[in-house]
């Protein structure tokens, strides 16, 4: 509080003094405020809401707030009468201080998380002490300060019978953090819900985004940047927090780890004045990342860029950025959006997710007419991506021309360069893998498998698990060839298995078998490869 500020409180509650007839005390000019910890506990001064100012075998003279009732008053008298009980009106300012002397604010200390096999348990009772005795916002702030410090991309919040637990997702794969008890979470929801925008009484799903600073106990500033999804369900709200960096020099194509062919690839289709470039895969397979690689290449003073987002998850300079608002009565949907984006001339339109059969259809219209489109579709292949498109769109003669480029990609975990330990895999590993290795397309270059090494995660305190970061396992195709004569003689009865098996005699590299070329080289296992390609 400043100092005119705690003047104007001072001068009010002198004259709320005259106008009750109580004498005054200015705490504010009392340099050596003195305690008397043994006339009465803390908690007996929190309720009654007084301070014992001045006492003496005598005197005891009470300083009293705007709140202390004519009853607590009358017991104190009584309550010591071989003394002269007189009262006094403070400020809440001054009796805030002196609550301080009398309670002193426990101090917090904000222990870093660690991800450790061996110590959850202990971790877990470590994290989740420290959640109940922080306030709100900083529960909030500390649970993203460490999600970042651990390379998290998700926090989860999941609602028990007796509890809620919070999990964080680190390199695909989630680890138990903490327990909130009920009371403390809904605390820490009310919070998320207010600075998230959504409600905590809605029976239906939400999206909200959070986006601020916010100073923590220890003085700390935390930037939070989340997207919130939130869910009732039968124990409680659901909510899952997704993670923004906004390092803008991570979203450059360099940083993709496309290989040299797919990069070739995708620099002559965006390149292009016009087109449709698809990415798919599940949620969290870094499709938005891929997205905006390419339009941070393409953004230059020679170019308008637009995106239409639900919602707007990074703002880069030089591109107008458009929210969709995915709830609500003023609802306005990515088709409408896109119809009027497309009359402000831009170049290149980026449509967060396709998700209807109009917002298909106006992406296509677009791509034909003179601009570059870039979206992405949840499809689990880049050939299931065509069927599903084909089935939202239906019979439509302008689809083979709209779509230049379907790229669909998934992310492993990476080994760690300093600990992964070598191993022979035995005969049965080895035939699968030259089985794999033998349906390469031909200007790939087929690895010699003969004496060839493995790799699994090592371990280390600082490193339990052997993983650090990801890496995308990726398979697209271009509308040429073998595929696009398929498409446009197939009709709407092509499955996703023809539409592959025409792609990969076009060249095309599928997930599993980058997967492999990946584990060979030792940059995953096997493993990791199984767990997310199949």
């Amino acid at each position: 509080m400043s100092q005119d500020a705690r003047q104007d409180e001072e001068l009010n509650t002198q004259r709320r003094a005259r106008i009750l007839n109580l004498s005054y005390i200015d705490t504010s000019v009392i340099a050596n405020k003195q305690i008397y910890k043994d006339l009465m506990p803390a908690s007996e001064l929190y309720s009654l809401r007084i301070i014992p100012m001045y006492v003496d075998p005598h005197n005891i003279t009470f300083g009293i707030t705007n709140t202390t009732s004519q009853q607590t008053m009358a017991a104190l008298r009584q309550r010591f009468p071989d003394q002269r009980t007189a009262f006094g009106l403070i400020s809440e300012s001054g009796y805030r201080e002196y609550m301080r002397l009398y309670d002193p604010p426990k101090e917090v200390v904000y222990h870093d998380i660690s991800i450790n096999s061996t110590s959850t348990e202990e971790n877990l009772q470590n994290v989740s002490a420290t959640l109940s005795q922080v306030r709100a916002d900083d529960m909030l702030a500390y649970l993203v300060h460490q999600a970042h410090s651990l390379g998290a991309s998700d926090i989860h919040l999941e609602s028990q019978t007796d509890h809620v637990r919070i999990r964080f997702r680190i390199d695909g794969v989630l680890h138990p953090i903490a327990q909130l008890a009920p009371d403390k979470y809904r605390t820490l929801i009310s919070v998320i819900a207010s600075s998230a925008n959504i409600s905590t009484s809605s029976p239906d799903p939400q999206q909200g985004h959070i986006g601020q600073e916010v100073k923590m106990a220890d003085g700390s500033l935390v930037s939070i940047n989340l997207r919130v999804e939130a869910i009732p369900t039968i124990t409680g709200i659901d909510v899952v927090m997704r993670l923004f960096n906004m390092d803008h020099s991570m979203y450059t194509l360099d940083r993709l780890g496309l290989s040299t062919n797919e990069r070739a690839i995708v620099d002559g289709i965006i390149a292009k004045p016009s087109g449709l470039v698809l990415v798919v895969g599940p949620t969290g397979s870094g499709k938005t990342t891929t997205l905006y690689s390419m339009l941070n290449s393409l953004n230059s003073e020679e170019r308008k860029l637009i995106t239409i987002e639900d919602p707007v998850e990074y703002q880069f300079a030089g591109i107008t950025q458009i929210s969709v608002a995915s709830q609500g009565s003023q609802e306005i949907n990515f088709a409408e959006k896109l119809r009027a984006v497309l009359r402000l001339d831009p170049d290149i339109v980026m449509v967060g997710e396709i998700r209807d059969m109009d917002t298909a259809k106006t992406a296509l219209q677009a791509s034909l007419t003179g601009h570059l489109v870039l979206s992405t579709f949840h499809a689990s292949s880049a050939s299931a991506a065509l069927t599903r498109m084909m089935d939202v769109i239906g019979q439509n003669p302008l689809f083979v021309s709209a779509i230049r480029l379907v790229m669909a990609q998934r992310l492993v975990r990476k080994l760690d360069d300093t600990l992964k330990q070598p191993y022979q895999p035995d005969d049965a590993t080895l035939q699968g893998l030259q089985e794999v290795l033998d349906t390469l397309p031909a200007h790939i270059q087929r690895p010699d498998l003969h004496n060839i090494q493995l790799y699994q995660p090592g371990t280390s305190p600082e490193n339990p698990f052997g993983y650090k970061g990801q890496i995308a396992l990726r398979e697209q195709f271009i509308m040429t060839g073998e595929i696009r004569t398929l498409l446009e003689h197939g009709g709407m009865n092509l499955s996703a298995q023809e539409i592959e098996a025409a792609a990969i005699r076009s060249g095309m590299t599928t997930m599993l078998q980058d997967g492999v070329l990946k584990v060979l080289a030792g940059e995953t296992t096997l493993e990791e490869l199984y767990r997310v390609v199949g």
